[in-house]
């Protein structure tokens, strides 16, 4: 039986997967166990699922056995389906009567192109459902023991991108900003361009050793951590020959790694318990 079909559907009111209609679908940031119950509803009952590069395999055994599969994947550097021929083959599926699943990894709407498909599913007349995942920059940052926001160390955490739609740095961002006013930096798909950025944030007046984190494959079995600073992590990424696809934190919260990589501790590290030199000890309340 599907996951989530028959009784527990109905117990948890899930919706019903109406031919015509197009889910866009957030599958996590790897691991299939971030799955939410709607994904996994959605997959159980899609005619076809238009899935992209970052997609587990594993997520896509989830899928109805009758469903077909196809690749829409976009990576920098290699060969990619335009994101418009996407939105274009959406609506045409949906046209057809199928059940359309478009699955994204992590979530739709974070750097994820999902409002831009949306909006052409609103123009072509097709009905459509939003299932937001798990993002990367949050769940991916929770797999290497670093949370986003620690009461001592941060109340604000910016997300931003690391290129342009045309593969260059963003221009349009308000960078000496970013670099003065945000305690945490959350970098997407900024690999490429890493030294541009640490020079950028660097030459803004941020602090060359300040720690910093690559997370890759984030939440999957070959996940790795590098755990550097501003001004060594281009000399450490070359030397550690780090490949994308990679999510990126510059911050403080980097020190609580010492503390809480969980995943580390299941392999026998010694944790640290108190990385923020008693900042981080204190009650409750």
């Amino acid at each position: 039986m599907p996951p989530v079909a028959g009784a527990a559907a109905s117990r948890l009111a899930l919706p019903t997967f109406e031919p015509g209609w197009v889910w866009l679908v957030g599958a996590g940031p790897g691991d299939p166990g971030l799955l939410t119950l709607h994904a996994l509803h959605a997959l159980a009952q899609a005619d076809i699922v238009v899935y992209d590069a970052l997609v587990d395999e594993t997520v896509l055994t989830f899928a109805n056995p009758r469903a077909r599969l196809e690749y829409a994947g976009k990576r920098g550097g290699k060969p990619s389906p335009r994101q418009r021929d996407i939105s274009a083959k959406l609506v045409e599926l949906a046209g057809q009567g199928l059940r359309v699943l478009r699955l994204k990894g992590g979530d739709p709407f974070v750097f994820g192109r999902g409002g831009e498909e949306a909006l052409a599913l609103v123009d072509a007349g097709i009905p459509f459902r939003i299932i937001p995942g798990v993002t990367a920059g949050i769940g991916g940052l929770g797999y290497a023991g670093i949370p986003v926001t620690h009461r001592d160390v941060n109340h604000a955490v910016t997300f931003v991108t690391g290129h342009m739609a045309g593969g260059a740095v963003p221009e349009n961002l308000d960078w000496p900003s970013i670099a003065k006013g945000s305690p945490v930096i959350v970098l997407y798909m900024a690999l490429s361009h890493l030294g541009a950025i640490t020079d950028i944030l660097m030459a803004n007046g941020r602090d060359p050793n300040e720690p910093m984190a690559l997370v890759r494959n984030a939440s999957l079995k070959d996940q790795q951590v590098l755990e550097t600073t501003l001004a060594r992590a281009v000399a450490d990424v070359a030397a550690a020959d780090f490949k994308a696809p990679a999510i990126i934190v510059i911050g403080d919260v980097v020190r609580l790694r010492a503390s809480l990589d969980w995943l580390g501790a299941l392999e026998g590290r010694i944790l640290q318990s108190d990385p923020l030199g008693n900042r981080a000890v204190k009650d409750a309340g």
